[in-house]
């Protein structure tokens, strides 16, 4: 087992335990999680069909709610398209509406060109907002089939960057990229999908940098940056007359230390964005299904609206039990 060795003289800190408060309610909203009527709601079904076009050009048969809605239910169900025309269509003869369900080559082609897809309604008052990326897996040979046959890896990912409220755990923004795109350069396009005030932004120290907080003055001088400087951070040539929110960062960290410096700025919320992560992978996948990139970019943008979906039914309130001291 790992860490066998010296295992008496090692610090245990033990497992935090949480207790839901809340839990007929998220209960219930777990439950609600697997019915249609949260998929397939009452306004999609009366905006189906596409409004008419005033330009020129062949007029679309589906509105762009019809296509994002079954883009839900399979990312929800984890359907191929093919499966999804079906389950639609089985839906509306139950429902005995008289429309129909967009076909798998429809979708496919929609789905690249679906313009951006509203998260949710932001949550009220300003937003503590916290930042990180994770990696999401593209098509390709998979290391059996390497290992087995010696086929040269197609395997590739992308770079999904989200942007969460630690009030509500509610994704504010997302964006998708290569893997060449540095985790820093995002700060400002999330922050640009955000409309409400913003409070804090919280990130890992790889987002640490002068760029990073210039970016987010941008948005509001007010805006309060909880980011640790990296091991060899220096103070700015104005830290004595005029010092930035970094070199308070800076100062603090060689005066205080790192512990300390993260209890003064509630670091341990960054936290949260992990756990969204780790939600979205479960829940949704970890790979991407679509071929090109802008079908990539809307797939991940689905999966992101589908879990506010979720929370937005029901969400655990817990608290942390007190650890009983030996």
């Amino acid at each position: 087992m790992p860490n066998k060795h010296n295992a008496a003289v090692r610090h245990h800190i033990p497992k935090m335990k949480f207790k839901i408060t809340n839990w007929r309610e998220y209960e219930a909203g777990l439950r609600m999680r697997g019915s249609l009527t949260l998929w397939v709601t009452e306004e999609a079904v009366l905006s189906w069909a596409a409004a008419r076009r005033t330009t020129p050009g062949g007029q679309a048969t589906y509105s762009d709610m019809a296509i994002e809605t079954s883009l839900m239910l399979r990312s929800t169900f984890h359907l191929p398209l093919r499966q999804v025309e079906g389950f639609m269509t089985s839906i509306f003869s139950l429902m005995k509406v008289e429309i129909t369900a967009p076909d798998h080559t429809t979708l496919s082609r929609r789905a690249a060109s679906l313009p951006s897809i509203a998260l949710t309604k932001l949550p009220d008052g300003p937003l503590h907002v916290v930042i990180d990326s994770t990696g999401l897996k593209v098509y390709g040979a998979g290391e059996w089939l390497q290992e087995k046959h010696k086929v040269r890896a197609r395997r590739t990912w992308r770079k999904l960057h989200l942007a969460i409220d630690s009030n509500t755990g509610m994704i504010v923004a997302s964006t998708l990229t290569d893997t060449d795109a540095g985790d820093a350069s995002q700060v400002g396009p999330l922050l640009d999908k955000i409309t409400g005030e913003i409070a804090s932004v919280t990130a890992d120290g790889a987002y640490d940098g002068a760029p990073t907080y210039a970016m987010i003055a941008e948005r509001g001088e007010q805006i309060k940056v909880i980011i640790p400087p990296r091991s060899t951070a220096i103070l700015s040539e104005n830290a004595e007359s005029s010092p930035s929110q970094r070199d308070a960062h800076v100062a603090t960290l060689a005066i205080e230390g790192r512990l300390k410096w993260q209890e003064q700025n509630d670091y341990g919320r960054r936290a949260l964005v992990e756990t969204t992560m780790g939600r979205y992978k479960t829940i949704i996948g970890p790979t991407l299904r679509a071929r090109s990139i802008n079908g990539q970019r809307t797939e991940a943008a689905i999966g992101v609206a589908v879990l506010n979906r979720m929370l937005q039914a029901g969400s655990p309130n817990s608290i942390r039990r007190k650890q009983k001291v030996a």
